[in-house]
């Protein structure tokens, strides 16, 4: 059922369990990924949660992407990672030719050219919908997810307002499947 679905965490929305609970109940899940994006922490702090995400999503057999921290991936001798297009941007080559998979998110057109022209290997386009992470910003709709998977040579992910019950329309539009956040990070079994 979430074959198509990464997963991002974000730890201040667990509810009812403590956050590695709700990353082991997500990782049960045997989503496409799941994206450890606890932006907010120290690079020390991220370290010390990066090394148990690792080990509860290596259990599962589920891909963990590790979200923004580059050194602190190289370090865990973790080699995917997700990175703004502007930290992609200014990874140097040796550094970057580490990873076996990077990623980038994309809001227009020219960002997803950027990306082509970095190397990213997949994207997130968003937000898509609107959504209660980005307040008061309006969807870019599945037009725009359709003109960015026109130009992509690699796997497009929408982001943003993304449900399962928006799963068909976003693969429709031609994107390789969805991100959500909330929906994973609320979710009870």
């Amino acid at each position: 059922m979430y074959e198509n679905m990464i997963a991002i965490t974000n730890r201040h929305l667990c509810d009812e369990f403590s956050y590695f609970e709700q990353l082991q109940f997500i990782a049960s899940l045997h989503p496409k990924a799941i994206v450890l994006r606890e932006k907010d922490l120290s690079p020390e702090e991220y370290e010390e949660l990066a090394g148990k995400a690792i080990e509860i999503c290596n259990n599962e057999n589920v891909m963990l992407i590790l979200h923004n921290f580059y050194d602190v991936a190289i370090k865990c001798n973790h080699p995917f990672i997700h990175l703004p297009l502007h930290i992609l941007s200014e990874l140097d080559k040796q550094k970057g030719s580490f990873f076996k998979i990077k990623g980038t998110s994309v809001h227009s057109v020219e960002d997803m050219l950027l990306a082509k022209k970095l190397g990213a290997d997949y994207a997130f386009a968003g937000n898509i919908y609107e959504t209660d992470c980005k307040k008061g910003l309006a969807g870019r709709g599945l037009d725009f997810l359709k003109s960015v998977v026109e130009i992509a040579d690699f796997p497009v992910y929408a982001i943003g307002g993304i449900t399962a019950a928006r799963m068909p329309e976003i693969l429709q539009a031609g994107a390789a499947g969805g991100c959500m956040m909330s929906g994973f990070m609320k979710m009870t079994p």
